[in-house]
């Protein structure tokens, strides 16, 4: 980044794909893109979860100098990127001299902790969903009548009990599933109707 102060002292530039700093590692920096992505994932249940993809004028790895945490998500630089590089005391000497830095980013710390914890929200409750349906498929599965018929409270109150999720939202699901054609509800009795979607979305979260 040519005549540009700040870049030349604190600037740096990485490869497409370069692993900035990964997730539980401990961190002594905050970075501020100048130009190019960065992607931010978190591994959770076995599996990568894409938490956002940070732009120009967006930072992140702030937690490591505000609180020295450890870094609680992985950034990758997507295409080639150019970024500020700060440490604690190098960040405060930055805002010291510029309260609109400041206050831009205390408001999109704000703005960015809302949508994470969105993003978990959503992330547990569908994690929920597919591992009811798991469970849903295990009690069909067994035995040998055809097609299988289970009794609706048994198999809800069994559920909750094993994967410590709230009757409301193991109810919720089976209504979901009824809507779909993937069972069928009639008093209290649950019959299965279409296997292979069950399996689909016991298989969803994995």
């Amino acid at each position: 980044m040519a005549e540009n102060p700040l870049f030349e002292k604190y600037g740096s530039t990485v490869r497409d794909g370069m692993v900035i700093f990964e997730e539980n590692q401990v961190g002594d920096k905050m970075y501020i893109i100048q130009s190019g992505a960065v992607a931010i994932t978190k591994f959770m249940d076995g599996h990568v979860h894409r938490l956002a993809e940070l732009q120009k004028g967006e930072f992140f790895g702030e937690m490591a100098i505000v609180s020295q945490q450890k870094r609680t998500a992985t950034a990758t630089a997507v295409g080639e990127t150019e970024l500020l590089e700060f440490d604690r005391q190098g960040f405060e000497a930055m805002i010291e001299k510029n309260v609109k830095i400041a206050m831009s980013v205390i408001d999109k710390l704000c703005r960015r902790l809302d949508n994470a914890n969105s993003q978990l929200r959503g992330l547990v409750r569908w994690n929920q969903r597919s591992q009811i349906a798991l469970k849903l498929y295990h009690r069909f599965v067994e035995g040998d009548s055809e097609p299988r018929v289970l009794t609706l409270s048994n198999v809800v109150e069994s559920i909750d009990k094993e994967l410590d999720a709230p009757l409301d939202r193991v109810n919720e699901v089976i209504t979901d599933f009824v809507g779909q054609g993937i069972c069928a509800v009639e008093g209290n009795a649950i019959r299965l109707k279409d296997v292979n979607k069950l399996v689909t979305m016991s298989e969803a979260g994995k």
